[in-house]
């Protein structure tokens, strides 16, 4: 009888040639995976296309709600930014799509895992990390890591055993998607001086061609994450799909950058995320209105660290539980709603109101509502610079730089 293997199965070209691989090479028996969290391709065409390739079965894991629940939101809410620019939509599903794979592998009673990962890609530490923290005793085989072919060769192969892979010669690009966003690489996106080709983008359309009216929209919060769009309450899933839908006909969420992988390169990178860049915008902007100075410091230094631990795969840490743990605390206050102008491009904060707010207006104000008392500026001026004072007067024989 054979070895069974789960294998993480996306329906693109380096998972549908790994299936076959796995089969004739390895002599397993393969399961194939599919942990959907937003995918475009139907159960039907990923099914077809697994099955056709030698796969045994297909295992089709609806995971959207749980994925923007319990990931894509404790990301927002850390303010999670991959290098000031990167949403971290690829990274965010790999913990979930670890833990899918554990739980396959038990039930269909496989002794292994495979992924589809290159050997100098992000995505084979996270997946990597993530099983061996939750599931140890199995093994982990990467069959596109293992074998010696480029891009180009996966193709000819695909091509040479009749396996379906909707990839072509004339359109080499690797595309990940879901719903918190979409990432192309390959291609001529690996020339970093080369502007992106437009037919690379599918969520959002050119800045200089979206609409000339602006689109507005108002996202409520509650205790940091998104409750209501537009004054309706709405789901995680629809709420997200639907500023996908919205900001990506007004041209936001591209994203072009050279960003430093885990594994020691830099990589050229594009991204969609037309919901994650409203989002976090809007995000931002009600933490600037409900937590105090002390506490937006020590959250930006935070959210970095959430963003890096992401990234690097440690979903499954006591370090992240630490963090969330800091994180959900200094939520308690960001209640509110937050309104964006959506237009050409740029998620712009133009409101936000929260009844938890620290913004008082007759403080705030220079009208003749105006309550701050001046008589006390001399004295806190004063108590402020004694130190400034003190180091003047006593080294003030010290030439500046």
């Amino acid at each position: 009888m054979a070895e069974k293997i789960v294998l993480a199965y996306s329906g693109g070209l380096d998972t549908s040639v790994a299936v076959h691989w796995l089969k004739q090479e390895g002599g397993y028996e393969v399961i194939a995976l599919t942990v959907d969290v937003g995918m475009q391709r139907q159960r039907e065409e990923v099914q077809s296309r697994a099955l056709a390739a030698g796969a045994t079965k297909l295992i089709w894991r609806d995971a959207q709600e749980t994925f923007v629940r319990h990931f894509v939101f404790p990301a927002l809410a850390a303010g999670a930014l991959y290098q000031g620019q990167y949403p971290l939509a690829t990274a965010l599903s790999r913990p979930l799509i670890a833990r899918e794979l554990a739980e396959a592998a038990r039930a269909e009673g496989a002794t292994a895992i495979g992924h589809g990962c290159t050997g100098k890609g992000n995505d084979q530490v996270r997946l990597e990390v993530s099983v061996q923290a939750l599931a140890p005793e199995l093994r982990i085989v990467a069959p596109v890591r293992d074998w010696e072919m480029d891009r180009e060769a996966e193709i000819a192969y695909a091509q040479e055993h009749s396996i379906p892979v909707p990839v072509t010669h004339e359109s080499p690009y690797s595309v990940d998607e879901n719903l918190w966003g979409r990432s192309i690489e390959c291609g001529v996106l690996e020339d970093p001086w080369r502007e992106p080709p437009e037919e690379v983008y599918e969520w959002t359309v050119a800045p200089s061609e979206a609409p000339d009216a602006p689109a507005y929209v108002e996202i409520g919060f509650e205790r940091g994450l998104p409750v209501s769009l537009d004054g309706r309450e709405t789901d995680p899933v629809s709420l997200v799909r639907r500023l996908n839908e919205i900001a990506g006909e007004q041209g936001v969420g591209r994203v072009d950058m050279v960003e430093d992988r885990l594994v020691g390169i830099k990589s050229r990178e594009i991204y969609e995320a037309p919901a994650a860049v409203t989002l976090l915008a809007a995000h931002e902007a009600l933490e600037a209105l409900t937590l105090s100075k002390d506490q937006r410091r020590l959250k930006a230094r935070i959210a970095q660290e959430y963003a890096e631990l992401i990234y690097n795969g440690l979903w499954f840490t006591a370090h992240h539980q630490d963090l969330a743990a800091y994180v959900q605390s200094a939520q308690r206050q960001v209640t509110g709603t937050v309104r964006l102008k959506l237009h050409k491009g740029m998620a712009t904060i133009v409101g936000r109101k929260s009844p938890k707010s620290l913004y008082d207006y007759s403080l705030a104000t220079y009208d003749s509502a105006d309550q701050f008392d001046r008589s006390a500026a001399p004295g806190f001026i004063h108590i402020w610079g004694l130190p400034v004072r003190v180091q003047a007067q006593a080294q003030k024989g010290e030439e500046p730089l």
